[in-house]
C-alpha cells in the first residue's frame, strides 16, 4: 500500500507567524497555492493559512491586511497533521474525521510536505476520492 509521502507534494514552504497577511497572500500567488503551513520562529508547525481565512477572517472583518500578521490567525487548537510514512487510508480518515481539503506532512518533527484533496484524486481510487469529497462538503468550512 501507498504511503502518504508517495503522493505528498513535497517542499511546503511556511508562513512566519510575524508575516503580515499580505506577504502570506503575495507567498500563495507566487506558488500558485490556496494554503501555507505556519511555522514560528523555531521552525515548528504552528497551524495552516489558507486564503479563505485570509478573505473571511481579516478582510471581512476589515483588518487591515499589511498589519495583521499571520500568527494571529494561528488556532487555538492542535493543528491536524499526518505522518509521512502514514498509509493513504489512514489520511483519507483523519481528512473525513475533521473535514479537511489539505493536512501538513511532518516526518518527525519536520515539515516534509502538503498532502492535498487534489494529491488524493490524482493517485486514489475514484470511490475514495468521491467519499472524501462528500465528507468534507457536509464539514464546517476547515483547511
Amino acid at each position: 500500500m501507498s504511503k502518504v509521502r508517495d503522493i505528498m507534494t513535497g517542499g511546503a514552504e511556511c508562513a512566519l507567524t510575524s508575516d503580515t497577511l499580505v506577504e502570506a497572500a503575495q507567498k500563495m500567488r507566487d506558488l500558485e497555492v490556496g494554503a501555507l503551513p505556519i511555522c514560528g520562529e523555531d521552525n515548528q508547525l504552528k497551524g495552516v493559512v489558507t486564503d479563505r481565512d485570509i478573505t473571511v477572517r481579516a478582510v471581512a472583518e476589515e483588518a487591515d491586511p499589511t498589519k495583521v500578521t499571520v500568527g494571529s490567525l494561528c488556532p487555538t487548537v492542535e493543528t491536524v497533521t499526518i505522518g509521512a510514512d502514514d498509509s493513504l487510508d489512514e489520511a483519507l480518515r483523519t481528512m473525513t474525521e475533521h473535514g479537511v481539503r489539505r493536512l501538513p506532512v511532518i516526518d518527525g518533527h519536520d515539515l516534509v510536505g502538503m498532502l492535498t484533496q487534489a494529491d488524493i484524486a490524482r493517485n486514489c481510487s475514484d470511490d475514495d476520492t468521491a467519499a472524501l469529497v462528500e465528507a468534507i462538503s457536509r464539514a464546517p468550512a476547515n483547511g
